[in-house]
């Protein structure tokens, strides 16, 4: 091919790809997309700074061979392009590493995203015995009605324990996702040791009229996480339910709470025995309720005279009683006997149900055998302390 002065050399893309595939050195043949590189903002400065001016061919000449077509687009994106070694990624401004570590910190897992979160507060009040839970609101529950909203309410559960002894709930919030209670509900006879070994389990339900109730999510608090007469505030994300351990003993399962106080009186020369109240006991009857009463035993009781009842407090899980009963015996005597507490459901034609009992005496551990030496060494000094309820009772008989 004749060039006349001044003219460029063209190659065609027929003579383009036979420079490609000619015989000699084997060259990888490039892809459309590598005479196109792609840049994720514009041209970088490198490429940015180069003239604009379209390369020209200079004419070719015998001496000279014909250059590969690749080589000046090498030079021209061979820093950047797609050829050569493999790339290194380029440096982000801060401004975008600033926003990538933002959206990190601010990442919410599928769970949280999906159930939703829960914003409440915990407060031990070592001085009376009370743990107040304060459920404040939840946000972005998942929705659990056809017309994608749901009838929330929060459902409270002390663990280990017996469900229908220790659980309370919140009232129903109708068609919302976003629901607000302001609700404190308090649990009444909790001690150190409780505080130590129990684990609060706050569920979210959402409520059907025409079916059972459908689970939400949970999140479980150890207790010993709480400092006393401190408030501490919460707001967590809601997790998938958790199964809870089905192998504790039957034998310890807890019923309730009663308050009982302890006065040796000299002047009376006798033991001072106080039913004050009861907290969240078993429902016993298919109302959700029971009818209960206390029973006391000092043991051995050889005369079977030592039996003291209280009152029947009808449909209640917390009754008060607020009785005191006396056994006359010597001070020195105390230390061989056994005071047991029976608490029943009154049930009119038929066997009253045992709902729980404790055991104070010198066999007794942990805080009954506590409150029975401090009863024995503090004379005149009446000592309350309350105490939980189980399922069995040994050398109780469990018949009324």
């Amino acid at each position: 091919m004749t060039l006349r002065k001044g003219e460029r050399a063209t190659i065609s893309i027929q003579e383009h790809m036979a420079i490609d595939v000619c015989p000699g050195p084997i060259k990888p043949i490039k892809q459309i997309s590598d005479y196109f590189p792609r840049f994720p903002r514009g041209l970088p400065a490198a490429a940015a700074s180069r003239p604009a001016a379209p390369p020209s061919r200079p004419p070719l000449s015998p001496a000279e061979p014909p250059r590969d077509e690749d080589e000046d687009v090498d030079r021209l994106f061979g820093a950047y392009g797609a050829s050569g070694p493999a790339e290194q990624p380029a440096p982000r401004p801060a401004e975008e590493e600033a926003a990538a570590a933002a959206d990190a910190e601010g990442y919410e897992s599928d769970d949280c995203t999906t159930l939703g979160t829960l914003d409440f507060s915990l407060l031990y009040d070592q001085e009376n015995n009370a743990l107040h839970c304060t459920i404040n609101k939840a946000k972005g529950l998942k929705p659990m009605d056809h017309n994608g909203l749901a009838d929330p309410y929060v459902k409270l559960h002390l663990l280990p324990g017996a469900s229908k002894a220790n659980k309370l709930r919140t009232k129903t919030l109708r068609n919302t996702l976003n629901p607000t209670w302001n609700e404190t509900l308090t649990y009444y006879g909790i001690t150190d040791e409780d505080m130590i070994r129990k684990t609060l389990r706050i569920s979210v339900c959402d409520e059907d009229k025409f079916r059972h109730n459908e689970f939400i999510g949970e999140t479980r608090i150890p207790l010993k996480k709480l400092k006393p007469n401190q408030t501490k505030t919460f707001s967590i994300c809601l997790e998938k339910q958790l199964p809870i351990d089905k192998t504790e003993d039957k034998s310890l399962e807890e019923r309730g709470r009663i308050l009982i106080s302890l006065k040796y009186s000299s002047q009376k020369q006798g033991l001072l025995v106080g039913i004050i109240r009861c907290a969240h006991l078993a429902a016993m009857d298919a109302n959700g309720y029971s009818d209960p009463y206390v029973k006391t035993y000092l043991k051995p009781d050889e005369d079977k005279k030592s039996k003291h009842k209280t009152a029947v407090k009808k449909k209640t899980l917390n009754p008060e009683f607020n009785e005191e009963f006396c056994y006359e015996i010597k001070h020195g005597d105390l230390a061989k006997k056994t005071l047991e507490v029976t608490v029943w459901d009154y049930d009119i034609g038929k066997s009253n149900d045992f709902i729980g009992g404790v055991v104070l005496g010198i066999n007794a551990k942990g805080e009954r055998l506590k409150h029975w030496f401090d009863c024995l060494k503090n004379k005149d000094k009446k000592i309350e302390r309350w105490h939980t309820l189980t399922n069995e009772l040994p050398g109780a008989i469990l018949s009324d």
